[in-house]
């Protein structure tokens, strides 16, 4: 929701879902008639924009029946109307076009974005919904096709000025309908001479355009966020991914990043194996299959919202006294339990079960709530330890503690080449963030020698130098002398925002992994931007780093996007490919 203080996505996205899903009529909550019941039919863009806001259960209170991919093949359902909701591709209407004929006797069809064929033949509504939004204060211009946007894509030194160009246009696109959605027009801030740049001036166009003709402006009149900032415009900082390549291959420590970091983490659902148990078997035998198990983390889930951005040590611990928490409330059932089956008429035992029975009747009320938190606590000590198993045999809190001294200039306590020659720390990718994390935040490059020296280890332990290849072109590229990222004294520098503004310490060992405490270091120096939109690869170190920030800062709101979200090892094989050129 947002206020004349700040922005905030809220709910909004999610409101215009339901508004199209209805028809493009407002959802009324509190009607009690029946509604329409009909079939949702998506693409796989449109699949990605709902399935972070809205459950199968929320689907289905609004009419959906049904909900189907476009490209599937289906038996006709007559007598149910069937809504679209797909990018106006030609591909796309032909399909439609079938579909209309053999299957449905009522067709709605919602376009994600701009309609780019004015003469389909059927009545359509562009719905300005081509933007992913995966917290209210976090959105993704792309997930299906995100290759074509990535970090590589457009820093590739063979692309021409016509894909250049058609990358732009994708996320121009897309910040267009996010604005749209939230009803405000940014003002636009960014660096020269990047494709930042680029991207703002051609914003910057198209919402002039769409503002020159006051009558059917999309930001003026009945539209969905319309009038909410008529005291405070927004500030959209435009931000180019190489002002910090660090980041992104920073070994993190808190809950949400360390997820999205080491597991199978996709549109807020993560997704785990789990060993069947170990049963005995005949020699020779096929081992028994791992068991797939997929858990969505959303807002309803109020454990996460709490403990996402917490250091992992303090979300074990989290665990752990939510389930001692369950316990003592499933002790006190069975306790009632057992004294309702108090015997004697004495005055004394009669009024105690007459108090005995109202709290057992409080607790019986009280069941779902409790089901949900045994729900909620198995989720997460699933998540939790399939986080912990990586933690350990990676050595994990290692890596992340060493790379805050290196980030922060503090002297290392071991050397880099000890640490990457360690046979029992880390995997080879491991061992290769390390060291692109060393060489991108170094003053001055290491010399030749010493160079060769780490890449014979780096090699050794198994890593492919490509990535390298690629950084030391940047690197050389970027004149390190004048380039923004510069990792030392971070607190008295603008860009810094973007890299990491924490120090760490070591506490205690539990479980055999530090417990490294995150420390928030004076910002003040740093200039407050809302939002904050980055060009290339995010990540939810920044994510979280940005949501810290704010916290301590009232009246201030800040919107975190990026044109697609990798984790480290996504993005390393990114520079492996440019490193490849």
């Amino acid at each position: 929701v947002a206020s004349a203080n700040g922005l905030h996505i809220g709910k909004t996205p999610c409101v215009a879902l339901k508004r199209m899903l209805n028809f493009n009529v407002p959802h009324v909550k509190n009607n009690t008639g029946e509604p329409v019941w009909k079939v949702l039919i998506f693409d796989r863009f449109g699949q990605d924009i709902i399935s972070p806001l809205l459950s199968v259960k929320e689907l289905r209170d609004m009419g959906i029946t049904l909900h189907l991919l476009l490209h599937s093949d289906r038996d006709p359902i007559p007598d149910v109307p069937a809504v679209y909701f797909v990018m106006p591709t030609e591909e796309n209407i032909d399909r439609m076009c079938q579909q209309y004929i053999k299957l449905y006797f009522l067709v709605f069809i919602l376009f994600i974005c701009v309609s780019v064929e004015p003469d389909v033949a059927f009545s359509v509504f562009d719905q300005y919904l081509n933007f992913i939004t995966l917290e209210d204060d976090m959105f993704v211009l792309c997930n299906q096709n995100k290759e074509l946007v990535s970090y590589r894509a457009i820093n590739r030194p063979d692309i021409t000025d016509t894909e250049m160009e058609t990358i732009m246009d994708t996320i121009v696109d897309s910040l267009f309908c996010f604005f749209v959605t939230l009803g405000a027009v940014p003002i636009i801030r960014c660096s020269r001479g990047t494709a930042a740049e680029m991207v703002a001036v051609k914003l910057d166009k198209k919402l002039r355009e769409n503002l020159r003709d006051a009558r059917n402006s999309l930001f003026t009149g009945d539209t969905l966020g319309a009038g909410q900032f008529s005291f405070q415009r927004p500030l959209l900082v435009l931000v180019d991914r190489n002002i910090d390549l660090a980041t992104p291959l920073h070994h993190t420590w808190t809950y949400q990043a360390l997820v999205h970091d080491v597991l199978d983490f996709h549109l807020n659902r993560v997704n785990l194996e789990e060993s069947s148990g170990v049963e005995n078997s005949p020699a020779g035998a096929r081992p028994k299959r791992k068991n797939k198990k997929s858990y969505d983390l959303t807002a309803v889930d109020k454990f996460w919202q709490k403990h996402k951005g917490s250091p992992f040590p303090e979300v074990a611990e989290s665990v752990q006294q939510e389930l001692e928490s369950y316990r003592a409330q499933e002790d006190e059932v069975k306790r009632l339990k057992s004294i309702m089956g108090l015997e004697g008429e004495d005055e004394g035992a009669i009024s105690m079960l007459s108090d005995n029975t109202a709290k057992l009747t409080s607790a019986v009320s009280s069941l779902p709530e409790l089901l949900e938190k045994k729900r909620l606590i198995d989720l997460h000590t699933n998540v939790a330890t399939a986080v912990l198993e990586h933690i350990k045999t990676r050595k994990l809190d290692v890596y992340f503690e060493y790379e805050e001294k290196i980030m922060s200039k503090t002297t290392l306590d071991k050397s880099l080449l000890d640490m990457i020659s360690d046979p029992d720390a880390g995997t080879p990718e491991d061992k290769m963030r390390l060291f692109l994390i060393y060489y991108i935040s170094a003053q001055q490059a290491p010399s030749e020698a010493d160079l060769e020296q780490y890449k014979k280890a780096l090699t050794d332990a198994g890593c492919n130098l490509t990535p390298l290849q690629y950084i030391k072109q940047w690197k050389a590229f970027a004149k390190m002398a004048s380039a923004p990222t510069s990792y030392g004294n971070t607190a008295t520098k603008p860009m810094g925002l973007l890299s990491r503004v924490m120090n760490t310490g070591s506490q205690f060992v539990m479980e055999g992994v530090k417990n490294l405490v995150l420390k928030q270091q004076e910002t003040d120096d740093y200039r407050y931007f809302d939002p904050k939109m980055l060009r290339g690869s995010g990540n939810y170190i920044e994510y979280q780093n940005l949501v810290d920030y704010i916290k301590g800062k009232q009246g201030k709101h800040v919107l975190y996007g990026c044109s697609e979200l990798f984790n480290a090892t996504q993005f390393i094989k990114q520079l492996s490919l440019l490193g490849q050129k």
